[in-house]
């Protein structure tokens, strides 16, 4: 896929301008703020998907595979999925039989709660998703376009701003070890 060329001038400084020439000065760092965070996802969203088309997943799909690849078992309830990966369950659903018909997960009765289901991950899915991870690792993960220095800041101030929205609390303190 060919790259864009590179715009003359810098489109959100132009849309900031404009804010600030219509006089909407209180709201003009803050929609920079959105729209650039906003683009930031779109670039970033275009180079994982590169990193993960020959592998024939898109990310949602990866993160699924990921997850379940990271649990003790290779297994979770569907709900702990939905959960962890903050997104709505009908769309957990929808790409678990995706996933499914691709032979990577199955769908199994879940020991405990008979109206539950489990999503367990096949050998082929494991494989398929320790691959794919070593790809985006390569590709993406290692240099994801600023410095460590600047990334450290990033994952703070987006962390804050997640947590001040309601995304997660901060863990309570561990007690001491005896």
């Amino acid at each position: 896929m060919a790259q864009p060329r590179p715009l003359p001038v810098d489109p959100l400084a132009e849309a900031k301008r404009q804010w600030l020439a219509h006089g909407w000065t209180d709201a003009a760092d803050g929609m920079t703020v959105v729209i650039s965070v906003m683009r930031a996802q779109q670039l970033l969203l275009a180079r994982v998907e590169a990193a993960l088309k020959p592998f024939e997943l898109s990310f949602a799909r990866f993160e699924v595979l990921r997850l379940l690849a990271f649990s003790r078992s290779g297994r979770l309830p569907l709900s702990s999925v939905v959960a962890r990966l903050q997104v709505h369950a009908t769309t957990v659903t929808s790409t678990a039989d995706r996933l499914i018909r691709d032979g990577l997960i199955v769908r199994e009765p879940h020991p405990h709660d008979g109206r539950a289901a489990l999503l367990a991950l096949t050998d082929d899915g494991r494989d398929l998703v320790e691959r794919a991870t070593e790809t985006l690792n390569a590709e993406v993960f290692a240099s994801p376009g600023i410095s460590q220095g600047d990334a450290t800041d990033l994952i703070g101030i987006v962390a804050r701003l997640r947590r001040d929205a309601g995304d997660f609390t901060d863990p309570r303190p561990q007690p001491d070890p005896l």
